[in-house]
């Protein structure tokens, strides 16, 4: 299927580690979007210059600033110095100064290296990488500064985080005490309006059938609205299946002082489930990654499945 992709775009779908990236290729310039997590970086350098060979990569750019999509900016980086690197605008002061109470690394217990920042990305721009033009469009809800990228000729869109084949990301600001459910539905009447043929989603497979996939995100946007308690323990685990990714294993203890000092988990906890001690919290959290069988527990250590 990925055939149906012009000549020039390649898309490498990547473990939920990582988000997916996507290059773009025109042999001349070269264009990166998104660089997953740092722990996968050199998997990402290998599938780059197994591409690339000897040239180097023009552009980096970023949809957003979780760690998933940006954690291998720094290794990028150092490898391309040349590399020009763009970020949504709401951010771009952040990284410049690397604003650590305002980026979201620490308060999500999780890694990504310093990069730079060379250019800001704002809504209603247009750009014109390796032959292929690019809107720009806000996306905000999963992450408020997000963007999206449409390319009109083809009708192929990069929605990030803001569409996926089953649905969307965790909607942050809804955890972080403010609001999102509504800039997600407002994101998602966009991607309708724009009428993409293929969306190329942060994670998982190319969307062929973008109907019935933004049929699935409404639907889990409405149940999410009328379950807020339950969109907020879905963020939870999410964020400690995350860290079982970049671990694999840990002794069980530790994972739950993870748990315990993690600001973004404690401030969940304290929003919506402050009626619960946060260590019995932390057991329901764990005991429903083992009830789903995406992790397991053995000999006073939690493994990932």
């Amino acid at each position: 299927m990925t055939s149906l992709l012009p000549q020039g775009l390649l898309f490498f779908e990547r473990g939920w580690l990582s988000s997916n990236s996507i290059l773009l290729d025109d042999g001349d310039s070269t264009v990166l979007m998104d660089s997953g997590y740092v722990t996968h970086s050199n998997l990402l350098l290998s599938l780059l210059s197994s591409h690339l060979q000897l040239r180097s990569l023009t552009h980096l750019v970023n949809t957003h600033l979780h760690s998933d999509h940006c954690g291998g900016n720094n290794a990028v980086q150092t490898h391309y110095p040349a590399v020009q690197t763009l970020i949504p605008y709401g951010q771009f002061d952040y990284v410049r100064h690397w604003d650590t109470d305002l980026l979201s690394y620490e308060d999500t217990g999780q890694l990504c290296p310093r990069f730079n920042a060379d250019a800001p990305l704002r809504p209603g721009d247009v750009y014109v990488w390796s032959g292929f033009e690019w809107e720009v469009h806000a996306a905000p809800g999963h992450d408020h500064d997000a963007l999206l990228f449409f390319n009109p000729e083809h009708r192929i869109l990069i929605s990030a985080d803001a569409l996926w084949g089953n649905g969307f990301g965790i909607v942050f600001p809804e955890v972080l005490g403010g609001h999102g459910f509504a800039e997600v539905g407002a994101t998602l009447k966009v991607i309708e309006e724009l009428n993409p043929r293929l969306v190329l989603p942060g994670h998982g497979p190319i969307i062929h059938d973008v109907t019935e996939s933004l049929a699935r995100a409404y639907s889990k946007l409405n149940y999410f609205v009328q379950s807020p308690l339950i969109h907020a323990s879905h963020a939870a685990k999410v964020l400690l299946k995350f860290k079982l990714l970049e671990l694999q294993s840990v002794a069980l203890s530790d994972f739950k002082a993870w748990v315990i000092r993690t600001p973004l988990l404690v401030r969940i906890h304290q929003s919506f489930f402050k009626t619960t001690l946060i260590q019995e919290w932390c057991c329901e959290l764990i005991e429903g990654l083992t009830n789903k069988k995406v992790a397991n527990i053995s000999d006073g250590f939690i493994y990932n499945k």
